[in-house]
């Protein structure tokens, strides 16, 4: 049974940084995508960016280019999520989701929506304010 497992968060300034962390059990391959989406209140589910376990290729929202990057340590099972400059309409509940259908993922990923599958953290709240 795969499980993810989430860490990182908290309160930060416009323009500072924070890490997110997940952790990841349970894939007997690695064809598999790890990423996060976010919510924000009163705002639909969007992706926010996606990593293949299979070959490290990396997606981002258009809304996260440049300022997110995601990356992995396989000896460790973990993914983070680098987040610079940060703005407060990057507020949100931020989720950790890994599936096994790596073109639904990035699909979802790269068009800013969300996606009814995969398996996902408990979530985790990320607050840009001053």
């Amino acid at each position: 049974q795969v499980h993810v497992v989430e860490s990182g968060g908290g309160l930060v300034q416009p323009g500072g940084s924070l890490r997110l962390s997940c952790a990841v059990s349970g894939f007997t391959s690695d064809y598999y995508a790890i990423g996060w989406f976010r919510q924000a209140p009163g705002k639909e589910r969007e992706g926010v960016s996606c990593i293949s376990a299979h070959d490290g290729s990396t997606y981002y929202a258009d809304s996260v280019k440049g300022r997110f990057t995601i990356s992995r340590d396989n000896a460790k099972n973990t993914v983070y999520l680098q987040m610079n400059s940060l703005k407060p309409e990057d507020t949100a509940v931020y989720y950790c989701v890994a599936d096994i259908n790596i073109p639904k993922f990035l699909v979802a990923v790269v068009a800013g929506t969300t996606m009814e599958r995969g398996t996902w953290g408990q979530g985790t709240q990320v607050t840009v304010s001053s």
